[in-house]
């Protein structure tokens, strides 16, 4: 679905998940920062695709003097990154006074993910819904395990054989002219 039909825009305050969810603060905690952002980014190019989301995750530049960088991952989610001196918050704010008007207009839905209590008011002020960084989390591993269900009843079972659909005495004779054994009529 290209971004600008997609019913929902889902922005996620990525540092904000990462201290939040256990899968991704225990990968912080073990391997690192960079890995816990990887995870969290490989998990919602799954969720996004799967739901239909344009979904933007958003890392504060983290007092690295670089310009903000959006990179994008697929046609579901981008990864945007912060102006140094500017944090997650602010962006995502940015974005839900951008997009107020247009989305009023369109019908279309912002949800936020954060757990910033002071942040969850302004987006709310703005027109966003609101959505808890664990609530978010939640979401994401029901959809995958959906999404295994789906896959596993999607694929071909034992069935898909000839044989298998043949009564048993069809069966029965077909297995013994395998073996080579001849049939007593």
């Amino acid at each position: 679905m290209p971004r600008h039909l997609s019913k929902v825009i889902l922005l996620v305050d990525g540092y904000n998940m990462i201290g939040v969810w256990p899968l991704l603060r225990t990968k912080q905690e073990g391997q690192g920062m960079e890995e816990a952002r990887r995870t969290l980014v490989e998990t919602l190019v799954n969720y996004s695709a799967f739901e239909g989301l344009d979904a933007r995750v958003v890392f504060d530049a983290h007092y690295q003097n670089t310009p903000s960088v959006v990179e994008t991952v697929t046609r579901n989610l981008s990864v945007h990154y912060t102006d140094y001196g500017q944090t997650a918050d602010t962006y995502i704010e940015k974005i839900c006074a951008t997009l107020a008007h247009q989305l009023r207009l369109s019908r279309r839905r912002l949800i936020v993910a954060t757990s910033d209590r002071a942040h969850q008011l302004t987006v709310i002020g703005y027109g966003a819904e609101w959505m808890s960084a664990l609530q978010l989390a939640h979401d994401v591993e029901s959809t995958a395990r959906r999404r295994q269900r789906r896959h596993k009843s999607n694929k071909q079972s034992s069935s898909r054989f000839l044989a298998n659909s043949l009564d048993a005495e069809s069966q029965k004779r077909l297995a013994m002219l395998r073996l080579g054994l001849k049939q007593s009529t």
